[in-house]
């Protein structure tokens, strides 16, 4: 909020990380960014204040606004930082209470927040235990079981925020057969599903830990509908499965993931089946992701999500379950305490000697969609890594991804065409190539530094062929005659052929390509006519003219003329 309320500042607030990645920060006057060490350990809190100490000189430069969250323990503040911290205190819980009530659609009165155990609540919890009870509060009122009161619905969202935990443990304890707990976690796992994906469920989880079935007949056993009554699990009238109290369903979840330490890795493994199972729709297995994800990360698990993400991303799959992986990988990089993490193993993936086809591709969509809102820089890299891979059509979506990325933020595209210029010279085609399409002064939506862009220009020159950035430069020109604020791409063009003779008669023939044709198209619904462009070529060519030490150029007089410089230049 401190971030939000800033004046003329940009929409955007960016998250920074306590690691620095291949590159520092470049801030303008209009940025916004976070830092969020409240979650971490000792070692990883000392190396985030000297990240600080850094993106602090080229905030503090540049004129943006950073605020960073520390931990509630302080003996480890830097001295020179302690001058600077402020304390915020804890909101009012009713009040924050009333308001996450109020965006759920219930209405309270004031008597309805006075029982003593939602009091306690309120003057306790932290504050995303206030939106989840709210709307635990609205759950309870639409599940129509505990009458018109609001008084009744919190209560019970306050029972099922502090104790379904003892409760399921009992029904845990209570029973002792594989088949019957099995059902029971399975059931969890599943709630709001198809009865069958439940019962296939529990049968996968039974092959898992390689239990040896009942030898009796299977008509002789119990069928389904009892085994769920034996539990106190219901089937609806559309035979999906549930349980008679709200949210009891994540309370087994939890008992069993924290209480079986040794059997993680096996219901890592259950649910890497289960993903492909035809007994859940994709609805119920996005779901599934989440709630696994959700034990996953409460219990300092990320690597079985990694595990879960490789698996649903190997070779052969044909992308059928691209959408599990980015929901694994979407629920690890918003957790408070393991994006980090996820960010980290993004990276990894990224640079790796091997990636399926499947897995680059659920990458790219992670950083354009979800990553560059939050640490567009960290997608930045990501997605030029990814750029550069030998692949096919899932590189070329990471190399669209990335222009269009660096298209939308001018500090992005600055930093991009810095990487680009800076890199090895290994790969100068691939370099200029990106740098060309990046550039196009059509996409972009802000005009460049001028200087960085005729570094840029210079760079495209000297490692591509003219067919390549010919056209590039029809849009210069374009972009000049609709808009005189790209005026000087023409002096920035000039400048990047740093008086090679041949390269100033190409542009010279360019320039007359543009002219005579019949239309550029420049935007959808958008063309410059012939007649239209005459002026600004011939500015241009009086330009190249005085760079090759000519008279200045004569002017678009006749179609004979033109052709034969054309003709004498080629």
């Amino acid at each position: 909020m401190l971030l939000h309320h800033l004046p003329g500042s940009n929409e955007r607030i960016e998250e920074l990380s306590a690691e620095q990645e291949e590159s520092g920060l470049e801030a303008s006057s209009a940025d916004r960014f976070l830092l969020d060490l409240s979650a971490t350990a000792d070692e990883a809190y000392l190396a985030g204040q000297r990240a600080v100490a850094g993106y602090r000189a080229s905030v503090d430069e540049r004129g943006a606004r950073l605020v960073v969250v520390l931990p509630e323990a302080d003996h480890l503040l830097d001295p020179d930082l302690a001058p600077l911290v402020v304390r915020l205190g804890r909101p009012r819980g009713e009040l924050v209470f009333r308001r996450s009530l109020r965006a759920e659609g219930v209405a309270v009165d004031s008597e309805s927040l006075t029982t003593p155990g939602l009091t306690a609540v309120l003057d306790t919890a932290p504050m995303r235990d206030l939106a989840r009870l709210a709307e635990l509060a609205r759950r309870a009122r639409d599940s129509g079981q505990y009458g018109a009161e609001a008084s009744a619905w919190c209560s019970e969202a306050v029972r099922a925020l502090t104790d379904w935990s003892a409760e399921a443990a009992r029904q845990v304890i209570g029973h002792r057969t594989a088949e019957k707990r099995t059902l029971l976690l399975a059931a969890a796992m599943f709630s709001g599903a198809s009865a069958d994906a439940v019962f296939f469920g529990a049968r996968s989880l039974l092959d898992v830990l390689g239990h040896k079935e009942d030898e009796t007949p299977r008509i002789a056993r119990a069928d389904f509908g009892e085994q769920l009554d034996a539990l106190d699990i219901r089937r609806d009238g559309d035979r999906r499965v549930e349980f008679s109290r709200i949210v009891y369903d994540s309370a087994v979840r939890t008992h069993f993931w924290i209480n079986f330490p040794d059997l993680r890795d096996s219901l890592r493994d259950w649910i890497g089946r289960c993903v492909a199972s035809a007994e859940l729709n994709d609805e119920e297995r996005m779901v599934l992701i989440d709630r696994f994800s959700e034990q996953c990360l409460a219990i300092g698990r990320p690597r079985d999500l990694f595990t879960l993400v490789e698996l649903c991303t190997r070779p052969g799959l044909k992308g059928r379950y691209r959408a599990v992986a980015a929901a694994a990988l979407e629920a690890g990089l918003g957790h408070e305490r393991y994006g980090s993490a996820f960010r980290a193993q993004m990276y990894d993936w990224a640079t790796g000697p091997r990636l399926s086809a499947d897995l680059t591709r659920v990458l790219v969509g992670v950083c354009q969609q979800v990553l560059a809102a939050t640490h567009p820089e960290q997608a930045l890299i990501r997605l030029q890594h990814l750029a550069f891979r030998r692949g096919g059509e899932e590189v070329n979506a990471a190399r669209s991804a990335l222009i269009e990325l660096v298209q939308d933020d001018g500090r992005l595209y600055s930093r991009l065409v810095d990487r680009l210029l800076s890199a090895s010279r290994g790969r100068q085609q691939d370099h200029a190539s990106l740098l060309l399409d990046a550039s196009d002064p059509l996409c972009l939506r802000t005009v460049p530094a001028w200087a960085q862009l005729a570094l840029t220009w210079s760079r495209v020159m000297a490692d591509l062929p003219p067919s390549r950035w010919g056209p590039m430069v029809h849009h210069c020109l374009s972009a000049v005659q609709q808009d005189e604020e790209w005026e000087p791409l023409m002096d920035v063009l000039l400048v990047a052929t740093a008086g090679r003779t041949g390269l100033l008669s190409r542009l010279y023939v360019v320039t007359y390509d543009w002219a005579a044709g019949t239309f550029v198209s420049v935007r959808p619904g958008q063309h410059v006519y012939r007649e239209e462009r005459t002026e600004t070529a011939a500015r241009f060519w009086k330009k190249i003219d005085y760079m090759q030490g000519a008279a200045p150029a004569r002017s678009m007089s006749s179609g004979s003329d033109r052709t034969a410089d054309r003709e004498g230049t080629e």
